[in-house]
């Protein structure tokens, strides 16, 4: 079972960071700085769970229809620009049922209900185009996010100066 980091939800990515600028190990990774964010929430953290599925949120859905446990939902989207793979039904799924954040390597659409949610998320780009049912995708599976590899467990943390990922929770 996910643990919840007992740490303040606001933990600066440039202090995490400028505390790990030597640390060559690649347990510490920061994510290209591509991601618009969305959500009430500007800073979010938590242990990650992935996703990986193109042009079909089903598992997207799914996940965010479950207890969310403080964690962080990374779907990788393939980057595709054509098809939103999180909207305003599946934010408000995720803020009630207690995910800290998703980070979608693709789009979502919704813009003003996405803003209204309480959860963070960071996505490429809005489009208002839907995603097709099909049931397809994989789930607990390293995922690689704009190159940079992300693993379930892993710890993920948020906000407006970029994105990180370590292999265990972090303190500055």
């Amino acid at each position: 079972m996910p643990t919840i980091d007992p740490t303040p939800s606001v933990i600066g990515t440039c202090d995490l960071c400028d505390a790990r600028k030597s640390d060559a190990s690649g347990l510490f990774r920061v994510l290209p700085p591509v991601f618009r964010s969305f959500g009430a929430l500007p800073a979010f953290h938590g242990q990650v769970a992935t996703l990986k599925c193109f042009e079909d949120n089903t598992l997207v859905k799914e996940a965010v229809n479950s207890p969310g446990l403080g964690r962080v939902l990374v779907v990788d989207g393939g980057a595709s620009l054509r098809r939103a793979l999180v909207g305003g039904n599946l934010a408000a799924a995720a803020a009630r049922n207690s995910w800290s954040g998703i980070v979608v390597n693709g789009c979502v659409r919704d813009v003003a209900e996405l803003n209204a949610q309480a959860v963070g998320i960071r996505a490429l780009a809005l489009i208002p185009m839907a995603t097709e049912k099909r049931g397809g995708g994989e789930k607990d599976v390293a995922v690689q996010v704009q190159g940079v590899w992300v693993r379930p467990g892993e710890w993920l943390y948020a906000d407006a100066d970029g994105i990180v990922v370590s292999d265990c929770a972090l303190h500055v």
